[in-house]
């Protein structure tokens, strides 16, 4: 991925997007609706985006255009997700070599799209529409595998690969141009309250099966290898690997325990 990068025209993007699918519509007749539905029939990138997201978590298929309107109505009331929404699809096309299109990760790609339904969930929340911003959560996990709380602060031209396993706890902190990779999780330590979670800093890698747990910080551009498990900070430009349990303490267990273990046959 660090040897790749093409070149993305973003003032071109949406109608190159279009082109796309209008040749691709003529060429596959069998996905013509679909690509009508989800990329032809919208003005800009916004209202085809709402709509992507609003037919994957809408309860019910009658229900699609109220959810696209809702959608549309948070991402008119706050600029911001579009164009976070916009610099993570670029980051896609310029470091991901197995796309050839520019519209693969809008309409395919669940790590994009959970991505930006949790934008979504995360506008809900700052609104205090809590129910909405849970549900939203919720349906990503059933659909994605993929669980980041509404209220986890994410930043704009993040890469997401493959997705599935991510979990990102509530007070962490993403900034942008971020690489995560599948079962990754940014958690806690136990601790029931408070700041809790990881802030990843700008440019920082995270690999994939990855554990980053605690209030800690993984400085920017800093690389955290592949499976590695990491309870201390991590100082900007700086790679860990690695991972090892090591003995702290016997298990305790309390009389009535004990007593039961003891009787069982």
């Amino acid at each position: 991925m660090d040897d790749y990068r093409r070149e993305i025209d973003l003032g071109r993007l949406w109608s190159t997007i279009h082109e796309e699918a209008r040749r691709d519509a003529q060429q596959f007749p069998l996905l013509a609706d679909f690509y009508q539905q989800q990329l032809l029939q919208h003005d800009n990138f916004g209202a085809s985006l709402a709509y992507i997201l609003a037919t994957k978590l809408s309860d019910d298929p009658f229900r699609i255009d109220a959810w696209h309107a809702q959608f549309s109505q948070l991402m008119d009331s706050d600029p911001t997700i579009e164009a976070a929404a916009l610099k993570d699809l670029c980051c896609q096309l310029q470091s991901n070599a197995s796309i050839k299109d520019h519209y693969t990760p809008l309409l395919h790609f669940g790590g994009y799209q959970a991505l930006q339904a949790h934008r979504l969930a995360h506008a809900c929340w700052q609104r205090g529409d809590q129910p909405l911003a849970n549900y939203i959560q919720g349906r990503v996990v059933s659909l994605y595998g993929v669980d980041i709380h509404p209220a986890a602060r994410i930043g704009a031209g993040i890469f997401i690969d493959h997705a599935v396993g991510i979990v990102i706890g509530e007070t962490a902190v993403i900034e942008d141009e971020v690489t995560i990779f599948q079962s990754v999780t940014l958690g806690g330590t136990g601790k029931g309250q408070g700041d809790r979670h990881p802030k990843i800093r700008r440019g920082a890698f995270i690999g994939s099966g990855a554990l980053v747990l605690g209030n800690i910080e993984i400085g920017a551009e800093a690389k955290v290898a592949a499976g590695a498990v990491v309870v201390k900070p991590v100082a900007a430009n700086q790679t860990v690997v690695g991972s090892a349990a090591r003995l702290i303490g016997a298990a305790k267990l309390d009389a009535s325990s004990a007593e039961n273990k003891g009787n069982r046959v």
